[in-house]
């Protein structure tokens, strides 16, 4: 009977140590992923790369003064002049600078009318006469919407900002526009 008191002694003495060893390698892989975990939060992030089509000048536009002739403000502008590109024109695109904008030129004067279907950002759409006179501006147009923003008048120019911009500046119907393409 003593020698199995001591077997039991000896075996709850070895599956004690067994149990200890098993702790003290749980403990160190739990370490080790705390520790992994803390490197990859202190890793620094890359910016997340743009999504939809991205803005590429072709130009410049200026915001005419009515009367006086000074410059409100100077712009970037992509520019979009066939019918597919105009049809597309500021969908899918997710942001635009404030110095940026889009000119849509027509094919002729007459009433004209854009809607903002798979457009995410609000913006300003300037509805330019022949003679480079804004006509008329729809300011905060609602992102994705089908509501018509529409011309007073026959406008061949079409020009779109951020929204916010023409309140911001100053821009209202009567000033001129000026556009060089190329740049």
């Amino acid at each position: 009977m003593a020698r199995r008191k001591k077997q039991n002694r000896t075996q709850r003495r070895q599956a004690e140590q067994q149990r200890r060893r098993g702790l003290k390698w749980l403990v160190i892989a739990l370490a080790i992923v705390v520790l992994g975990g803390l490197i990859y939060m202190a890793i620094p992030k890359s910016p997340k790369a743009p999504t939809g089509p991205q803005f590429t000048k072709q130009g410049t536009l200026q915001f005419i003064e009515s009367g006086a002739g000074n410059v409100i403000r100077e712009i970037d502008i992509e520019v979009k002049k066939d019918p597919a590109d105009r049809n597309e024109g500021m969908m899918w695109r997710r942001s635009m600078e404030e110095n940026q904008g889009m000119l849509f030129i027509m094919d002729r004067p007459e009433p004209q009318s854009f809607w903002m279907r798979n457009t995410y950002i609000p913006l300003d759409i300037i509805f330019v006469s022949e003679g480079l006179k804004i006509l008329n501006i729809r300011a905060n147009a609602p992102p994705q919407t089908l509501e018509s923003q529409s011309s007073i008048g026959d406008a061949l120019y079409v020009v779109e900002v951020i929204g916010g911009f023409c309140e911001q500046y100053g821009v209202e119907a009567g000033d001129e526009i000026r556009y060089q393409l190329g740049d």
